[in-house]
């Protein structure tokens, strides 16, 4: 049996707990050891400041712990958003570089976020290099590249009529997705529509619609940065708003549709719209567009993905087509 004895005079005394209470981490004194190095003197204790803002759990009436915010690995907590990526947190610190609340990445991206480090520290911001276990759980996905934003996410915005007709006088494409269900569908079509310079999405308030998850932000690898993300409760009155502003309202469908791209020479701002994986377009939104196209194939197969009908028909009517925005 191991006996236990009091500390003696002589014995040293044991290092005292430090106080989170303050909201600041606290490195333990004394020189730190580095992995595989005798260590180094000279070191002093490092402070962490945490934000204000992070949410802490709190307790229920009875004492026991409130349970964790709702989230799950297809989709993110509903105050944060993880960004995973190089190349998507890239993009959002070029856009909006304040927006990022915490940074967690593995040592060999770390060597490639000097610049990103250097402005989080200088807002006092936590950014850690922690192990790919530890990061894997951060992100809530194996698929996390190796470095993980945790940022706000942004409300989605409601199209007005007026909108519209601004962004016809303007000569803007619109994508429109109804009833996408898989973010990662989303994703994918938010990367292509951002690669052509579509300069918006809509997608429709439906509980069947994706939305900008952590999936799908992980699929578009940035896209969403440059794209204005709207959401309209009606997307057949929306169709038809918009050929009422001027649109060229084109909808994609299986079967049915001419096979030909139309060919207005930019004379009238265009409009994509896209249906869901197994439905397509509902019937009510299909009539309200002002023609539409079917990609023609061998037959061998009903159809196409419909990320891949997405780059198949903006890289047809947007980017082959004079004057496209």
């Amino acid at each position: 049996m191991p006996h236990f004895s009091k500390p003696g005079p002589g014995s040293r005394p044991a290092a005292p707990r430090p106080d989170l209470s303050s909201g600041e981490f606290v490195a333990p004194a004394g020189p730190p050891r580095l992995r595989g190095a005798s260590g180094y003197a000279g070191a002093k204790p490092v402070v962490v400041a945490v934000p204000a803002t992070v949410p802490r759990p709190h307790a229920r009436e009875d004492g026991s712990p409130a349970p964790e915010p709702k989230g799950s690995r297809s989709g993110p907590a509903r105050d944060e958003l993880k960004l995973c990526g190089l190349a998507a947190v890239r993009a959002r610190f070029a856009r909006d570089p304040g927006s990022i609340q915490r940074l967690f990445f593995d040592y060999a991206t770390g060597r490639q976020i000097g610049v990103i480090c250097k402005v989080l520290a200088q807002a006092k911001k936590v950014y850690r290099c922690v192990e790919p276990a530890e990061l894997e759980k951060i992100a809530g996905s194996i698929h996390h590249g190796g470095i993980v934003a945790v940022v706000a996410p942004p409300a989605l915005r409601t199209a007005a009529a007026e909108d519209v007709r601004r962004w016809a006088k303007r000569g803007e494409t619109v994508l429109v997705l109804d009833r996408i269900g898989n973010a990662h569908n989303l994703g994918a079509i938010a990367r292509t529509a951002a690669f052509f310079g579509v300069p918006r999405l809509v997608l429709p308030e439906d509980a069947t619609a994706a939305r900008p998850t952590d999936a799908a932000h992980r699929v578009a690898e940035g896209g969403f940065e440059h794209l204005q993300v709207w959401q309209v409760k009606d997307l057949a009155a929306f169709a038809r708003e918009l050929a009422a502003a001027g649109y060229e309202v084109i909808g994609a469908a299986t079967r049915g549709g001419r096979p030909d791209a139309p060919r207005t020479g930019g004379r009238k701002p265009l409009a994509l719209l896209l249906g869901n994986e197994e439905h397509g377009l509902a019937p009510e939104v299909a009539a309200a567009c002002t023609r539409l196209v079917t990609i023609p194939g061998s037959g061998k197969v009903e159809s196409l993905n419909v990320s891949v009908a997405a780059a198949v028909l903006m890289w047809e009517l947007i980017a082959r087509a004079p004057g496209r925005t």
